[in-house]
């Protein structure tokens, strides 16, 4: 059990730090244009945090209590591949939700 008093300083540390974190862009530097090299690394932000929140489910799922899952994994490669073929997010989506509903569910 965690003491209240630690609770409360995480989570007003964490405010704050967050705060900190937005106010040094949109605050400070919010009416002036990045540097040319912070405008391009900051275009792979999604593409760096989107596989880092999807892994973790595709290689430990909740639903198989953590075991790693064939049909997972097929509807992760399948999502990849379309995407990177087709360049279309929408596309890689739905083939891959549909592999894994084939999958799951004997579709096909």
């Amino acid at each position: 059990m965690i003491d209240r008093l630690d609770l409360w300083v995480v989570i007003i540390g964490l405010g704050l730090g967050s705060f900190g974190l937005r106010f040094v862009f949109l605050g400070l530097v919010g009416d002036r244009p990045l540097p040319a090299w912070l405008s391009r690394h900051l275009r792979y932000t999604a593409v760096a945090v989107m596989p880092a929140i999807v892994t973790p489910l595709v290689i430990w799922p909740n639903a198989t209590d953590g075991q790693t899952d064939p049909a997972r994994l097929l509807a992760a490669v399948v999502t990849l591949g379309v995407g990177y073929v087709t360049k279309n997010v929408i596309l890689a989506i739905l083939t891959g939700a549909v592999t894994l509903a084939g999958s799951i569910y004997g579709l096909g």
